[in-house]
């Protein structure tokens, strides 16, 4: 069995380290695709995961398009080498339809195939994928006025890759809040946000409805003096250690539903940190596509 990574654009040394820490021996590389033997293993760094390749001839490129509709219908191409051929193959395969998502919306739930041309006669295939979006990029029709910074891309991502989000009347808590991209996008969801940061939010944030700012340190934040929520957010910026402690904290409360959190790492990736997150029970860590050199934690109780 042959898997393949495709990394995170910019972070494939962290995907090479990941997998060594997971014994995965790499057999090739082609562009930021790894490709190993094996059956896969979980990788954060990836942006998408290609399962059970197999590698098919490259006779002509009609016979190539048909090789891949014989599988099934659609298809996303990866195409770092022999790109103007990889793309007449794509071009009679059926349209994918790529249009930017306008949140809020749920990720895809169609079955997305990932390919590639190893060389001009020899291509390698994975009809099924970690990701529903063509190389695990996702676009986001942008809102350019109304968040106080582009932080918002991320929650914005998370939520649709969960495919759920908090609903109006929703409890939610906002560490390390300022300037308010996240505790907007809660807002505008209906939720009632209690944000905390020492410093202040954008005013115009602050003045939306559910919006209640306390200037206080997510870190010495009791939470016997929230109560139960049913959304825990944080983009807050300290080391991967320390985000974990306090996560611990707040599940061992039993006052949290779900969890939304940034990694954020601060010189050296911290896998051992990040693959302590991964290990919490119904955990995900991954690198969203609006992602910098941080990952996503991800916790939620059954809808």
């Amino acid at each position: 069995m042959t898997t393949a990574y495709l990394a995170a654009d910019g972070f494939e040394a962290q995907l090479r380290e990941e997998l060594a820490r997971r014994g995965v021996a790499i057999a090739t590389e082609h562009g930021r695709l790894v490709v190993a033997e094996g059956a896969a293993v979980h990788a954060a760094w990836a942006a998408n995961v290609w399962h059970e390749c197999i590698e098919l001839p490259v006779a002509s490129i009609s016979t190539a398009a048909k090789s891949l509709r014989d599988i099934q219908r659609n298809w996303a191409m990866y195409a770092p080498l022999h790109h103007r051929r990889a793309a007449l193959i794509q071009e009679r395969l059926p349209h994918v339809s790529a249009k930017p998502v306008i949140f809020p919306a749920a990720a895809p739930t169609a079955p997305l195939g990932s390919w590639t041309l190893l060389a001009p006669d020899r291509m390698l295939a994975a009809p099924r994928c970690s990701s529903p979006f063509a190389n695990g990029e996702v676009e986001l029709v942008e809102d350019k006025v109304g968040p106080p910074s582009r932080a918002y891309l991320k929650l914005w991502e998370a939520l649709v890759r969960l495919r759920r989000w908090p609903q109006p009347g929703e409890r939610c808590l906002d560490l390390g809040a300022s300037p308010g991209g996240w505790t907007w996008v809660l807002a505008k969801l209906g939720a009632e946000v209690v944000a905390i940061d020492k410093a202040p939010l954008d005013p115009r944030v602050a003045a939306m409805s559910g919006v209640e700012w306390r200037g206080e340190s997510a870190f010495a934040l009791e939470p016997a003096s929230i109560g139960p929520v049913d959304w825990l957010f944080s983009d807050v910026i300290c080391y991967p250690a320390r985000l974990l402690r306090l996560v611990e904290r707040w599940r061992a409360t039993g006052q949290v539903k779900n969890f939304v959190c940034t990694i954020k790492f601060q010189g050296e990736t911290d896998h051992e940190t990040a693959e302590a997150f991964a290990a919490l029970p119904g955990a995900k860590v991954l690198h969203l596509h609006n992602n910098k050199h941080e990952l996503t934690f991800m916790l939620v109780t059954a809808s």
